[in-house]
């Protein structure tokens, strides 16, 4: 992410905010912050162009999104440019977690919208399916709010995007105010793809601007970020009676038990710790290793940590720290580690030899559940680790934290690991993987705890985007509908006599 600062301006005219590169702390550029009357237009906008959006038939809108893709594979040097520009990443993970996935994502939706929004006949129950038939309809939400974060500005941005569009919706699109143009380009791709006018919009700003959004008329508000500023989306959408997807912070174990293949382990622990700089809400926060295999474990480890290339310039593996604001927390939670006791093996500091934000990948050890390291969210690319007896004590740790978005359990036996993680009290469980359940875009994403309300992503997730509408119809055209009135003592008897019947019977409760 880039470092941000607001200009002076005079009074009266919009603020200014300016951003600058993490990896040569020079400026990139400037940009105007969005008003609420900014919003509040773009509502209106929106909200005359909902209605021929989401009449038009699910087959054309799927049209629009096949030619988005085309242009993404078209424009994905220029994407990765602004994306590596604003966040100092690797350009591979440019390329894998922001264009790849997006691919996916745009690919997956175009494909299976239209089956996951047809109508759904319902099997009624009981002497009722006799009477009556029943279908669930999708209708669109209408306009929906995308707030997207720093860490992934692009994907986290078309992926609900694609979502509430798939299902008729329009959208107004809030990026992160340090990574503005990457999540812009999102509306450059549907552009090109001939997307109306009005469909999507785009809103550049940092809080005032979310705030502004969060409050105004719209019918959703789809929101990733941190813990504190999902709880004021929270109330506002709770204020305005509208839903809202809440994806917060992430804490997530990475359990390894006696029996794990520590080379591939180990490498699954550096790999989960340093992506994406650490910047990684489903990211390996915290490490549990039987002790049985521990030392060679962290030995493995830390070999692995001391072997990546961190830089700017050709090939490296890690990049910056994407915020100026991240890095002050990252080098807090380890100051705190080292004062309680813990023990740094590789890494631990700034990187010496780079001008800008740059953390060395960093393995600590001897790390305990009093450590902001362990117990708050660091997003940087440290692996920290703590050892364990057994695998129960692991599970035990794990869910000792007020995050629960994901986690994961490295073992041969992968019943047994699938029984492990299915006891962490989290939004999804990986076996031998980093938690990747994002990426898969058939399974329904979201955290429990603090990491989250709501889910996305799937068939789950597309639904999320409608109002689904029951239609219930009578079998014979309402001839045989019972009359209300007049209430007779030998209707009531007639009535209570039929409901001991069908619930005091096992004859009744049969037909029932």
């Amino acid at each position: 992410m880039a470092i941000v600062k607001e200009l002076e301006t005079p009074e009266g005219v919009r603020r200014k905010l300016e951003i600058s590169s993490t990896q040569t702390l020079e400026r990139i550029a400037e940009f105007e912050v969005a008003t609420a009357e900014d919003v509040n237009h773009a509502v209106e906008v929106a909200r005359k162009a909902q209605e021929s959006w989401g009449a038009l038939p699910i087959a054309q809108r799927t049209a629009v999104l096949q030619r988005a893709l085309g242009a993404l594979l078209e424009k994905q040097e220029e994407v990765m440019d602004l994306v590596v520009g604003e966040t100092g990443k690797a350009r591979q993970e440019a390329l894998m977690m922001e264009i790849w996935a997006a691919a996916d994502v745009m690919h997956f939706y175009a494909k299976n919208a239209a089956r996951f929004l047809k109508p759904e006949s319902l099997k009624l129950h009981g002497i009722m399916r006799f009477l009556k038939k029943a279908h669930v309809e999708y209708h669109p939400l209408g306009v929906v709010g995308v707030i997207s974060p720093w860490n992934g500005p692009f994907i986290l941005s078309v992926n609900p995007t694609v979502q509430a569009l798939m299902a008729g919706n329009t959208v107004i699109l809030k990026p992160s105010e340090v990574t503005p143009f990457s999540g812009r380009f999102v509306l450059d791709i549907f552009q090109a793809a001939g997307l109306p006018e009005g469909v999507l919009q785009v809103v550049l700003g940092d809080g005032e601007t979310g705030a502004a959004l969060t409050a105004s008329s719209v019918d959703k508000i789809s929101f990733t970020g941190s813990v504190a500023t999902g709880r004021r989306v929270g109330v506002a959408c709770a204020e305005n009676l509208i839903p809202c997807s809440l994806e917060l912070g992430g804490k997530d174990a990475m359990i390894v038990c006696a029996d794990a293949e520590l080379e591939f382990a180990a490498a699954g622990a550096v790999g989960g710790s340093c992506l994406n700089s650490g910047h990684y809400c489903c990211g390996t926060e915290r490490v549990y290793v039987v002790d049985s295999i521990a030392d060679e474990f962290i030995e493995r480890v830390v070999e692995n940590t001391k072997a990546l290339r961190q830089g700017k310039e050709g090939e490296y593996d890690v990049g910056s720290v994407f915020w100026d604001k991240q890095m002050s927390i990252i080098e807090s939670h380890m100051q705190d580690a080292l004062d309680k006791g813990a023990k740094v093996l590789a890494g631990g500091r700034r990187n010496p030899n780079l001008e800008g934000l740059y953390y060395e990948p960093t393995v600590i050890v001897d790390c305990t559940h009093d450590m902001d390291i362990i117990a708050e969210e660091t997003f940087g690319p440290i692996v920290a680790i703590i050892r364990v007896k057994d695998e129960q004590e692991a599970i035990r740790m794990a869910n000792d934290t007020r995050f629960g978005l994901g986690g994961n359990v490295w073992t041969k036996d992968s019943r047994r690991g699938a029984r492990l993680a299915a006891q962490l009290k989290t939004g999804s469980g990986c076996v031998n993987d980093m938690t990747m359940t994002f990426g898969v875009p058939e399974a329904p994403f979201g955290g429990r705890k603090e990491s989250g309300v709501s889910q996305v992503n799937g068939k789950k997730g597309l639904q999320n985007y409608c109002h689904a509408m029951p239609i219930i119809v009578d079998r014979l055209g309402g001839r045989q509908a019972p009359k209300m009135y007049p209430y007779t003592k030998e209707s009531f008897e007639g009535m209570q006599k039929t409901l001991n019947f069908l619930w005091g019977t096992r004859i009744g409760r049969w037909l029932a």
